[in-house]
């Protein structure tokens, strides 16, 4: 996930690195997913305002995402982002191309059932890294920050009947990004094309109905940054602001019964508090099937 003024959260639930959801062994979980996030006010540091010359900001992303399980309890996750950015109003050009891709391992150490009770624990780390040769210093219309991001999460869940609750933290340790410029201003200015980003934890809750037809739950999310500074006034975000933001939303995900390797999944959030980051409105939508390598039946 790359946060950014332009880009939205991470939210889809197919078995993804920020959910409970396992998939068993030697099958995989691929499939396309779409998102169009959308802001109008953003935050400059704590004071809420607009900008005649961005009018609406609007980010389209389009990622291919899938799951493979190693075991029940090992599964390899990856992804990939293709992005797409416009502004209403001003002069300033939107970009489109490549954004970042990411490798995940979730593992379930823990599993235990204690009458109609399900106790579970999850350990889960991932790189995400840049793909595409964009520039992070063309924000709040990059494709992303261009940071190569180790992340390391720690998750528990609790499932009674169809009723679950799911609680996770991470930390996010995010490499220097380069930039096409010898000098650049933060507070001070810095003679050099390399930035040192701040770290970054992410908090997530999500609780709801997870059955084997229906997923539906709500979310909230936190995303900390770990140091920074704020966008000055009227002055351009910079990759290395401080970018905090909680956002609160809705998920579902059907699987057919007649076709039960076919799922659907939809989901909003919207961001209701922030520094540096603009409050956005996100819709996602995406299509997964589940292919059996094992017995090589699709």
């Amino acid at each position: 996930m790359a946060l950014s003024l332009c880009l939205g959260v991470h939210a889809s639930i197919a078995q993804t690195d920020i959910d409970a959801i396992m998939m068993e062994k030697n099958n995989i979980c691929a499939g396309p997913m779409y998102s169009y996030s959308t802001w109008k006010t953003y935050w400059e540091g704590t004071k809420q305002r607009k900008n005649a010359n961005l009018g609406r900001v609007s980010n389209q992303t389009y990622s291919f995402m899938g799951n493979y399980g190693i075991t029940s309890k090992l599964n390899f996750l990856f992804g990939l982002n293709y992005v797409s950015t416009n502004a209403s109003q001003g002069v300033l050009h939107g970009m489109r191309g490549l954004q970042d891709g990411s490798v995940f391992i979730k593992y379930m150490p823990l599993e235990r059932k204690i009458n109609r009770n399900i106790f579970s624990i999850y350990a889960i780390g991932g790189f995400t890294f840049p793909v595409g040769n964009y520039t992070p210093d063309y924000l709040p219309l990059s494709l992303g920050l261009r940071s190569r991001n180790g992340m390391a999460r720690l998750m528990f869940d609790f499932q009674n009947k169809s009723f679950f609750a799911t609680v996770s933290g991470t930390y996010v340790y995010r490499g220097n990004v380069t930039l096409d410029r010898e000098s650049y201003y933060t507070t001070e200015l810095i003679n050099s094309n390399e930035v040192q980003m701040p770290n970054a934890m992410q908090y997530n809750v999500r609780t709801g109905w997870r059955s084997n037809r229906l997923i539906a739950e709500a979310v909230l999310n936190n995303w900390t940054s770990l140091g920074g500074f704020d966008i000055s006034q009227n002055n351009m975000p910079f990759v290395s602001n401080r970018m905090n933001m909680t956002s609160i939303g809705f998920n579902t995900k059907y699987t057919f019964k007649k076709i039960d390797r076919l799922s659907l999944t939809g989901g909003f959030n919207q961001v209701v508090a922030g520094r540096n980051v603009g409050r956005s409105s996100m819709i996602n939508a995406g299509v997964f099937y589940i292919v059996r390598i094992k017995n090589n039946k699709f």
